[in-house]
C-alpha cells in the first residue's frame, strides 16, 4: 500500500491530501490541532460528496477513498510515513522549525518534501540532519485540479529522493518539472510580476479592473485576468512573495505596487476575505 503523510491540514494540505487518496494512497493528514486536522478532513469529504453528486464516483467509492484518509493533531502519527509532503504556513520560520521537529520523529529514511512556493528548499532542508532527504514539491492551488508540479532540487538532494518525488507527483497524475533551487522557483518568477504589474496599471488609472483583466485574457489568451487571479491567490499571500523577492534578490522589478500594500492593510485580501479587487458573496 503506497502511503505519505500530509503536514497542514488547510486549503492545500487538504487538496493534496484528497488527490493522493484518490490515486490510491493511504494519507495521514496531520495539523498542529484536532480541530485543524479535522477540519482538513472535512474538506477532503466535501470534495469527495461534490464527485458523488455529479455522478463521478459512487458512495462507495467515496467511503473506501476516506477510510484511506487518517486525521491526526500528533506529528508522532507520522513516524513511520515513508514521504511526508510541508504544507504549513508559508513563513520561512515557521518552516523550518516544523522540519526539524519532525526530523526529531521520523525514520532517517523518511523524505521530506516541502510545498513552499517561496523559499529555496537549500534554506528549509539546513534545518533537519537530512538535507538529501529534503526535496520541494511545490503544487499549485487547487492542487486536485492543476496539472503542474515543481520538483525542486536542493543543494544536497540526492537523485533517488528526486525520483521519489517525481514519482508522487506522476502517481496524482501531475505533469512534474525539474526545478534547480531559486527562491519562488520558476511559475512565481513569471506570474509575479506581472500580476504586480497590473496593480501598478490600477494604481496609476490607466485602466479599470475589467478592462486589465480583459487585456489578459482577450490579448494574452489567458484563462484568467491578473486582477481576478490575485484575488484568488490572496493579496496578502502576493505581497509576502513580492517581498521576498525583493529582499533575497534586492531588484527593485519586485517592489510592491503601493496600492497592493493599501489593500492587505486594509484587510482586502480577495476571495478569501470577501473583497480584494472584485467583490464576492459569501
Amino acid at each position: 500500500m503506497k502511503q505519505v503523510g500530509v503536514l497542514g491540514a488547510g486549503t492545500m494540505g487538504a487538496g493534496i491530501a484528497y488527490a493522493a487518496v484518490q490515486a490510491g494512497y493511504t494519507v495521514t493528514l496531520v495539523d498542529r490541532t484536532p480541530e485543524l486536522a479535522a477540519r482538513g478532513r472535512e474538506m477532503v469529504q466535501t470534495l469527495y460528496a461534490a464527485l458523488v453528486k455529479r455522478g463521478r464516483a459512487t458512495q462507495a467509492d467515496a467511503d473506501q477513498a476516506l477510510a484511506a484518509l487518517t486525521d491526526s493533531a500528533s506529528l508522532a502519527s507520522l513516524a513511520g510515513v515513508p514521504m511526508i509532503v510541508e504544507a504549513v504556513f508559508e513563513d520561512v520560520a515557521i518552516k523550518r522549525a516544523t522540519l526539524k521537529e519532525l526530523d526529531a520523529v521520523c525514520d532517517h529514511e523518511t523524505i521530506f518534501a516541502s510545498n513552499t512556493s517561496t523559499f529555496p528548499i537549500t534554506e528549509l532542508a539546513s534545518a533537519t540532519v537530512r538535507p538529501d532527504r529534503v526535496v520541494g514539491l511545490h503544487f499549485f492551488n487547487p492542487p486536485y485540479i492543476m496539472k503542474l508540479v515543481e520538483v525542486i532540487r536542493g543543494f544536497h538532494t540526492s537523485d533517488a529522493t528526486l525520483a521519489r518525488a517525481k514519482e508522487l507527483a506522476l502517481d496524482l497524475s501531475k505533469t512534474p518539472i525539474v526545478v534547480n533551487d531559486s527562491p519562488c522557483f520558476v511559475a512565481n518568477r513569471l506570474l509575479v510580476p506581472m500580476l504586480n504589474e497590473a496593480v501598478f496599471l490600477l494604481g496609476e488609472g490607466v485602466a479599470s479592473r475589467e478592462e486589465i483583466d480583459t487585456a489578459a485574457k482577450l490579448g494574452l489568451a489567458h484563462p484568467m485576468g491578473p486582477l481576478e487571479l490575485s484575488d484568488l491567490v490572496g493579496l496578502d499571500v502576493l505581497l509576502n512573495i513580492l517581498e521576498s523577492l525583493q529582499e533575497r534578490f534586492g531588484d527593485p522589478k519586485y517592489r510592491p505596487a503601493p496600492l497592493l500594500r493599501k489593500m492587505v492593510s486594509a484587510g482586502l485580501l480577495g476571495r478569501k476575505s470577501g473583497r480584494g479587487f472584485y467583490e464576492y458573496g459569501a
